[in-house]
């Protein structure tokens, strides 16, 4: 008997079953190799499970595929930083000094083509303004909304319709005046007057309507310093070429922006103020007064003094 013949014969029941939980085979010299738990089995007189039919040949044990090859990293160019969105293109206005020398064709062609701000890429057309333009009386307004920027004109709608009545009030008209003041001989004796037309005195006067801003800002918010500033020498010619006596101011961003001055128009309103020497009358927009009609009435007050400065402006002349 060889020597592993004494070591396989010498292995207890209990060796084999160890053996066996670790998976070791043991040499069984009358059976060949086998699973030291089958003879440990056999020795404790139990039988040892068999495996399953499954009608298919025993599995093999599964040898792990070689890892394939991976190719070199391919080196890739960088790629160029993407790039902002494509900024509007804008052009300086004219110095002020230039716009200050303007004449009302020159101006208004200017304000038409400006391309100072970011406002001129979402308008339709810019609102320059209308009515006479050597009116006693000048209305100016805060900034085009939906209506005046697809019209071309300030205070349309019903805003428009209330300023108009409100002007009526006190015997002034949008209207009154403006073929006159197109005319090449800038004197009020110009105006021709119909046959049948009230006297004088029973006739409205005319007025000037702008805006501080002449494009509307998107979605109606409040203008931007810059684009104010932008807007400021074009309104600043406009004053200068109507020469109004009175201007009356009509909501709280007109009023701030005219006067300077970050105070509400509850604390303005019943005095004169002054813009290039030319009294400001504070008061409501028409827009506002028609979400709140009980205003209507300090309106009205606005009004009449606007009415009373004029008059006294005209003695003092």
């Amino acid at each position: 008997m060889s020597l592993t013949d004494t070591l396989t014969t010498a292995l207890s029941a209990r060796q084999r079953a160890m053996l066996a939980e670790m998976g070791i085979r043991v040499w069984d010299k009358d059976k060949g190799p086998r699973q030291a738990g089958t003879h440990a089995a056999a020795q404790r007189g139990q039988t040892a499970p068999r495996p399953p039919k499954t009608g298919h040949a025993p599995a093999q044990l599964a040898t792990p595929p070689a890892r394939p090859m991976q190719p070199a990293p391919r080196m890739v160019a960088p790629q160029p930083a993407a790039t902002a969105p494509h900024a509007p293109e804008l052009t300086p206005h004219p110095a002020p000094e230039a716009i200050a020398a303007m004449d009302w064709s020159a101006l208004q062609d200017t304000v038409t083509a400006c391309r100072a701000c970011v406002l001129c890429t979402g308008r339709s057309q810019a609102v320059f303004g209308m009515g006479s333009q050597r009116a006693d009386w000048m209305v100016i307004g805060e900034a085009p909304g939906e209506q005046e920027d697809r019209l071309g004109q300030p205070f349309v709608g019903p805003s428009g319709k209330l300023l108009d009545q409100m002007l009526a009030a006190i015997g002034v008209s949008r209207q009154a005046g403006v073929q006159a003041s197109s005319q090449s001989d800038p004197s009020p004796q110009s105006e021709a007057i119909p046959p049948d037309a009230a006297p004088p005195e029973k006739q409205p006067r005319g007025v000037y309507i702008a805006n501080v801003i002449k494009c509307r800002p998107p979605g109606n918010r409040n203008p931007q310093p810059e684009e104010i500033a932008c807007c400021e020498s074009y309104l600043r010619r406009q004053v200068a070429l109507v020469q109004p006596k009175v201007i009356l101011a009509m909501g709280r961003f007109a009023v701030q922006s005219l006067l300077q001055t970050t105070d509400p128009i509850g604390r303005l309103r019943g005095k004169a103020h002054h813009y290039q020497g030319v009294p400001v009358i504070v008061t409501y927009h028409p827009a506002y007064l028609l979400r709140a009609l009980p205003e209507k009435a300090k309106a009205w007050q606005d009004l009449c003094l606007a009415l009373e400065t004029l008059e006294q402006a005209q003695k003092a002349c």
